[in-house]
């Protein structure tokens, strides 16, 4: 059923006055709800339509016929096709325009999706009012035909016929927009195109889905009725404007059932979900599980499709329930004197979710503590409340404690929860008494005596006291502390005596106090103890003579321009002490002849000489210096006086100064050993090198060739200082009778200047000649034998001079013999080497001379 005349912007609802036999599509087709004979009853019936917008309303009787069977024949004929006719153009007449027709609206066609066919399917037959004079071609583009989707819809280019060549999905495109056109077998436009619009009627072929399988949401306990809880959503692919695509929600189950089967409900069209029941409890029950279903059609369970959710909806914690004591009296026991301890462990209840601010208990005490001796803290883990001792109790003042303690939640109770907010109880402490230290009172305790005092001397009696005084305890003394030993005191009464002379000046007084020690103890169970400090204020008295300072000094020996000043020393204090009287005794009666003191002011005075010259040397000046004490003490002090010459400026230039001046025994021992030490060192120093001369000369002087590592060419100019420098035994050249003659030589020994070089080799033995009797007889003798002997060295046998070495090229010169083998040797090519060699060559170039 359809309507003319209408653009089909209209929302229209068909209604069936059959709906248990037929029913109506969005899109005005109508089908048949369930299977059953076609019968007179069933023949006719009614269909009705509604705008949504105006709510006008038509209706429209509907005739049911059966179809016949139908042949190929007799298809054509029965089954008419709608035709679309090009519009006609404009044609020239009589040389003027005729005025053109307007051009055709084509209305769209609809074409259901999901079609089962027959395949391809018959739309539409367009054609032109031409083809009765000409020969036409039809064709089709756009979309769908020639363009992708390609091949959805085909024309028979003869007779015009549109086709659809497979099923439509709306959900992928919902409208096809085409032209057709035709063209003469030349291909000459003969017709406009005319635009062809193809809807694709939506057929509810989609189920909706949600866009979560499973929702979460919270709802907080306690909430009233109407409270918002969460929103699920679900879309369906059909058309929304249709009703394939109009969902409706409803809840199908709530677990659990408690307190209500139906404590929530859901807005049909926006699936927000809402509290309809009160009694929301998370102590009961902390979660519901909702099963939510979608169904299009408006929700209609017969022709609707559907899907379905879970919603989880948590119920959050609120404070409805208050903490409450487990007991109501708590008891605790503490020992005295004792802080930060457990009394006692408070433990509560409390519904709410554990370790939340709704949970978490907060503990304060009310009342029996006024002097803020206990605390309270919560135990984060268990929340029990932990009662402390902040300050220290006494037994002997207080032996029991009743505290009124409260609790009550971080947070406030909600609103509305009719429990008090909080919960009390009482705790009873008891105070356990235990020994205490004793103590002295005061401490330290000060007294004020006059130093000098005799031994044996009561001072004071300093005792202790013990703060038990539900125990029977005694208590003993002993003195701790006593850095001169001065004092005594009594271990029962406590009674303290002197037992040495109190003494002001004492290196253990300081500012005048004398401090010491003592010990009190008990005999308690552990034992205590306690200590206390007795400070004497030694009052002064005159007992030290006043003392010259300084006790030497030096001056020059005339009156200018040199004086001492001096001044006295007294260990006494004011008004024992300055201003100080300087005098000078009688006797010897060389102190006033020579000397004379002058008071400059009441601490100083000036001594000078009285004659106007005294020999230098060191002088002891008795001094009289007498006190301002009452009665005042007087002193004869020694000043050493060191008279010396000075220069113009009153130095002194004597030699002796550092002794003069008065040094020390000490720093000259010790300038003393200082010397020694140093005249010690010099000695050792020198008996060291004398040990390395001698270890330097007592080393070998030959060396082996082959570990001789000197250059071969030696320096042999050095003949040293002299006959004076040398230790020769000329006992030979003034008695040469005496001299050993060389056949008394053993075989293979040389003489004492020869130096070994390799194994001994057998020579020939000299001949034994006899010594002559001069001694230049005895040096040409001497001559002979060395030239003819080959085992002599190639120099003075009287005097050695140097090792040449060994390693050279030109072998050895002990291979020369000057005598014998000289003239077996021509020696004038010397002559030639020029004049370096002229002495050699006179020596052997020059013949028999």
């Amino acid at each position: 059923v359809n309507f003319s005349n209408c653009n089909g912007k209209r929302k229209v609802q068909y209604e069936s006055s059959e709906p248990a036999d037929f029913k109506v599509d969005e899109d005005g087709m109508v089908y048949a709800v369930r299977s059953f004979p076609l019968s007179s009853e069933h023949a006719k019936f009614l269909v009705y339509a509604q705008d949504k917008e105006t709510q006008e309303k038509w209706q429209v009787a509907v005739k049911l016929s059966l179809k016949p069977t139908l042949t190929e024949e007799s298809t054509e004929e029965i089954h008419e096709i709608e035709e679309i006719v090009f519009p006609r153009q404009s044609t020239k007449h009589s040389g003027s325009l005729q005025r053109q027709k307007r051009d055709w609206v084509i209305p769209p066609i609809n074409l259901p999706e999901n079609s089962r066919g027959p395949f391809p399917q018959e739309l539409v037959r367009i054609r032109s009012d031409r083809d009765k004079n000409l020969s036409l071609r039809y064709s089709v583009t756009g979309p769908g035909a020639d363009q992708p989707p390609t091949g959805i819809f085909i024309i028979n280019p003869i007779s015009g016929q549109l086709s659809v060549t497979k099923p439509l999905d709306r959900e992928l495109i919902a409208r096809f927009h085409l032209r057709a056109h035709a063209v003469d077998i030349n291909g000459n436009q003969v017709e406009n195109p005319i635009d062809i619009v193809i809807n694709v009627i939506d057929m509810n072929d989609n189920r909706p889905e949600f866009l979560h399988q499973v929702w979460n949401g919270t709802v907080p306990e306690g909430s009233k009725p109407g409270t918002y809880v969460m929103t699920v959503t679900a879309i369906d692919a059909d058309d929304p404007n249709a009703l394939n695509g109009m969902l409706r929600y409803r809840i199908l189950s709530q677990a659990p059932s408690t307190p209500s089967p139906n404590m929530f409900t859901i807005n049909n069209e926006t699936g927000d979900i809402i509290t309809v029941a009160a009694g929301l409890d998370r102590e009961k029950v902390q979660q519901y599980t909702l099963i939510i279903q979608a169904t299009d059609m408006e929700g209609n369970p017969t022709y609707g499709l559907s899907n379905t959710a879970t919603a989880v909806i948590t119920v959050t914690d609120v404070n409805d329930n208050p903490p409450e004591f487990t007991a109501m009296t708590f008891y605790g026991e503490v020992p005295e004197n004792r802080v930060d301890v457990i009394v006692a462990n408070l433990t509560v209840t409390d519904k709410d979710q554990p370790h939340t601010p709704a949970w978490n208990a907060v503990y304060r005490i009310s009342g029996g503590d006024p002097t803020g001796r206990f605390a309270i803290q919560t135990d984060p883990n268990s929340n029990d409340g932990l009662v402390t001792v902040v300050k220290p109790i006494d037994f002997e003042t207080n032996r029991m404690f009743v505290l009124t303690v409260a609790a009550e939640n971080q947070v406030p109770l909600a609103k509305g929860i009719q429990h008090p907010p909080q919960s009390t109880a009482t705790v009873s402490v008891t105070v356990i008494d235990v020994n205490e230290n004793p103590y002295f009172a005061p401490n330290p305790k000060v007294i004020r005596q006059e130093e000098g005092l005799h031994a044996g001397t009561m001072l004071t009696t300093f005792t202790a006291q013990d703060p038990d005084r539900y125990m029977q305890q005694n208590i003993r003394y002993t003195k701790l502390s006593d850095p001169a030993n001065w004092l005594k005191i009594d271990p029962v009464n406590g009674q303290i005596t002197t037992i040495a002379v109190l003494d002001r000046e004492s290196p253990n007084v300081k500012n005048n106090v004398y401090n010491a020690t003592f010990l009190a103890s008990d005999n308690g169970i552990p034992p205590m103890s306690g200590t206390g400090t007795l400070q004497i204020y030694l009052l002064d008295i005159n007992d030290n003579a006043p003392q010259v300072l300084p006790q030497e000094a030096e001056t020059c020996e005339t009156p200018d321009p040199n004086s001492i000043n001096i001044t006295a020393l007294d260990y006494d204090i004011d008004p024992n002490a300055g201003p100080f009287a300087f005098d000078l005794p009688l006797s010897p009666v060389t102190i006033k002849r020579n000397w004379t003191i002058t008071r400059l002011n009441g601490d100083f005075a000036q001594l000078n000489l009285k004659i106007k010259f005294l020999e230098a040397g060191i002088y002891e000046v008795p001094i009289i210096i007498t006190d301002s004490g009452n009665p005042p003490k007087s002193n004869i002090s020694i000043l050493r006086v060191k008279v010396c010459q000075c220069d113009s400026n009153g130095d002194c230039t004597d030699v002796d100064r550092i002794v003069g001046a008065g040094l020390g025994t000490g720093a000259i021992i010790a300038i003393l050993l200082c010397i020694i030490i140093l005249l010690i060192l010099v000695l050792m120093f020198v008996v060291w090198m004398k040990r390395r001369d001698k270890e330097r000369q007592a080393k070998q002087l030959l060396i082996d060739p082959e570990d001789d590592v000197r250059d071969n060419i030696l320096k042999y100019d050095e003949e040293g200082g002299g006959e004076e420098d040398q230790d020769y035994d000329l006992s030979q050249l003034q008695q040469p009778d005496t001299v050993e003659p060389d056949a008394i030589k053993p075989v293979g020994i040389r003489r004492l200047d020869e130096r070994p070089i390799h194994a001994e080799p057998q020579y020939p033995v000299r001949s034994a000649a006899p010594h002559p009797g001069d001694i230049g007889d005895f040096i040409n003798e001497g001559l002979k034998a060395a030239d003819n002997d080959p085992t002599a060295p190639p120099y003075d046998s009287l005097l050695v001079f140097d090792y040449e070495g060994s390693g050279s090229t030109a072998g050895s010169l002990s291979s020369l013999n000057s005598s014998s083998s000289g003239g077996e040797q021509d020696y004038d090519y010397l002559n030639d080497w020029g004049p370096r060699f002229k002495k050699l060559a006179d020596m052997y170039g020059g013949g028999d001379d």
